[in-house]
């Protein structure tokens, strides 16, 4: 794959027709670097997030050696791709023979659950051919926790109520090596105290099943930098998990985990897009809600952009997209602030999209075609560099961090 310093050289040297997919392996390596160094426990990759194999093996080689796979198509791609790495199975609604094959194929022994149907599930198609139950499963209760502190919820669709943990804790210890708790915030977390309710809910739901917990995982959530989202640093979330995960009732031997995607990722790719018309402060781009932009129409996710020409004037105003498509949905709102005298045939590079862009990207309609290049430059944001203001501080302020 050939190497550019930066999306103007791209743009320079191809001229691209189709949008070109921009990846950074040094921002993803140290990112990875940075979890698997601070996070005071073990760091599962959310590999929905971008499934991509050399995102993958640049996140193995620079510490992240656990996985949160969410699919047994997941499973395959990163035992394929990482054959020593070890695989949690960590959707709480899985087919028998998904779970069959995890656990006897790819050695899978990890798996979460908030149902007892789903338990039974587990318990029976892990089972040997005589019917004797497995004696080495690692089964984690998802608890239903509140999202009210990240951009998107996560906090309808899974998770066991706390009035109904205990029982379903108490049942689940009978079946595994090692009783775990886990649960998901949200994404986008943008306070570390979304961790401090959930982490009360675990010390409740506990306390009333008095059983030996051996893993809690703390999900993902962590969040990364993007236009109008600007979190503390990620030092305070992990600080503030492990304090509150030291007082919990749990084995004095246990282990504390988490399942970082977006954080991992965000910073790994951007995007090239070339503007095809204007209409007033409307760009029909190529590229949009069923491509890498999916986020920026559906959600109306913000994403920093930057203008690629060098004859370009004015001073920035907000614009909003259209994609490629012949739908009206493919829209996004933005704003998206970009030079007033941008026109028809200029190139755009919209940044952070490594995580939910080159992996939401479909081929409807026709489009969905994108080149992937190497480039050296830094993202548009990082929450790594150790360069970036807490966004706390302020001329009259002062941090206590």
């Amino acid at each position: 794959m050939h190497i550019y310093p930066d999306a103007r050289s791209v743009v320079h040297d191809i001229s691209p027709d189709e949008p070109v997919i921009l990846n950074r392996p040094h921002a993803a390596a140290r990112a990875a670097h940075f979890f698997a160094e601070k996070f005071p426990g073990k760091s599962l990759y959310a590999v929905k997030a971008n499934p991509s194999p050399e995102l993958l093996r640049v996140l193995w080689a620079n510490g992240i050696s656990h996985f949160d796979v969410a699919s047994i198509a997941e499973v395959r791609l990163v035992r394929q791709t990482l054959p020593d790495a070890t695989l949690c199975f960590m959707h709480p609604v899985k087919t028998a023979k998904a779970i069959a094959e995890a656990y006897n194929v790819h050695g899978v022994r990890t798996f979460s659950l908030d149902t007892v149907e789903e338990l039974e599930k587990i318990v029976s198609a892990c089972s040997s051919a005589d019917g004797t139950p497995p004696s080495d499963l690692r089964l984690l209760v998802r608890l239903r926790v509140s999202s009210e502190y990240s951009e998107l919820s996560l906090a309808s669709k899974f998770g066991v109520d706390l009035a109904d943990a205990a029982a379903l804790l108490q049942q689940t210890r009978q079946h595994c090596d090692w009783l775990g708790v886990c649960f998901h915030v949200g994404s986008q977390a943008m306070t570390p105290f979304a961790y401090v309710q959930a982490l009360e809910r675990v010390r409740a739901a506990v306390a009333e099943a008095s059983v030996v917990i051996d893993v809690v995982d703390v999900g993902g959530g962590f969040p990364s930098e993007y236009p109008g989202m600007e979190p503390p640093p990620l030092e305070d979330y992990f600080s503030v998990i492990f304090r509150h995960f030291e007082a919990l009732p749990i084995a004095y031997n246990a282990e504390l985990w988490c399942e970082p995607g977006r954080a991992l990722c965000a910073e790994y790719s951007s995007l090239v897009v070339r503007v095809e018309k204007r209409r007033g402060e409307e760009l029909f781009i190529n590229d949009g809600a069923y491509g890498a932009l999916f986020d920026a129409a559906h959600i109306e996710w913000r994403f920093p952009v930057n203008a690629l020409e060098d004859d370009l004037t004015q001073p920035v105003t907000e614009f909003s997209f259209y994609g490629p498509t012949c739908d009206d949905a493919d829209f996004m709102k933005g704003p998206f602030m970009l030079p007033e005298d941008i026109q028809a045939g200029d190139y755009i590079e919209i940044g952070m999209l490594g995580a939910y862009g080159a992996a939401m990207k479909t081929g409807f309609n026709g489009f969905g075609n994108a080149e992937q290049y190497v480039v050296e430059d830094e993202p548009m944001s990082s929450l790594y560099r150790g360069d970036r203001v807490d966004p706390r501080a302020s001329d009259n302020v002062v941090s206590l961090r």
